[in-house]
C-alpha cells in the first residue's frame, strides 16, 4: 500500500503513537502481574514456557521455528530455565541422540502462578470494560500481533507469540 495515498492519517497517527506508548510502558513495568509474582518472570522465559506448555515437548529447532526466532537465541534463553529446573532436557523418545525440551512440574507450577498474576492485572486494568470490549480488544490485538509477526518473519516462516 502506498502510504501517501492514505486519506485519513489521523487514526494511523494515533495508532502509531499509542503503540509506542504501550511498548514503553510494557517494557517499564514488564506487565508482570500483581502481588509477589509481579515482574518475577522475564518476557523471554514466559514466552518459552508458554510455548512448551501449549505445544508439548520439542527440540530447540522446532521451538525456535514455532516462535519465529533463531535456534541460538532459544539455546541462550532456555539455558537459565534448565539451570533453575523450570525446563527439563530429555532424550527424544524415537531418537535417543536428540534432545527434547519439556516443561518440568516446577516450570508448570511457576507458569500457572505467573499466568494467574498476569490475569489478575488484566482484570484490574480492564475492570470497567464491558465483556464485549475485552473480547473485541483481544481479537484486534491478536490480529495486529499476527500481522506484525507475519511482516517481520522470514518468508514462509511466520512464527507468532500470540496465544494458541
Amino acid at each position: 500500500m502506498d502510504m501517501t495515498s492514505v486519506a485519513d492519517s489521523g487514526p494511523l497517527d494515533t495508532l502509531q503513537h499509542e503503540v509506542a506508548v504501550f511498548a514503553r510502558r510494557a517494557e517499564q513495568t514488564r506487565l508482570g502481574g500483581v502481588g509477589q509474582v509481579r515482574n518475577s518472570m522475564d518476557r523471554a522465559a514466559y514466552l518459552l514456557l508458554n510455548r512448551l506448555d501449549k505445544e508439548g515437548p520439542m527440540g530447540v529447532k522446532a521451538l525456535a521455528a514455532s516462535m519465529g526466532i533463531d535456534s541460538s537465541t532459544v539455546t541462550r534463553q532456555v539455558a537459565p530455565l534448565v539451570d533453575t529446573g523450570l525446563v527439563k532436557r530429555t532424550s527424544h523418545p524415537e531418537d535417543g541422540r536428540a534432545v527434547v525440551l519439556q516443561l518440568s512440574p516446577r516450570g508448570q507450577s511457576r507458569l500457572d502462578e505467573v499466568r494467574a498474576s498476569r490475569r489478575q492485572l488484566m482484570a484490574e486494568l480492564t475492570q470497567d470494560w464491558a465483556p464485549e470490549e475485552r473480547t473485541a480488544f483481544c481479537t484486534l490485538l491478536t490480529r495486529f500481533n499476527t500481522a506484525l509477526s507475519s511482516r517481520m518473519a522470514p518468508q514462509g516462516a511466520a512464527g507468532t507469540d500470540a496465544p494458541s
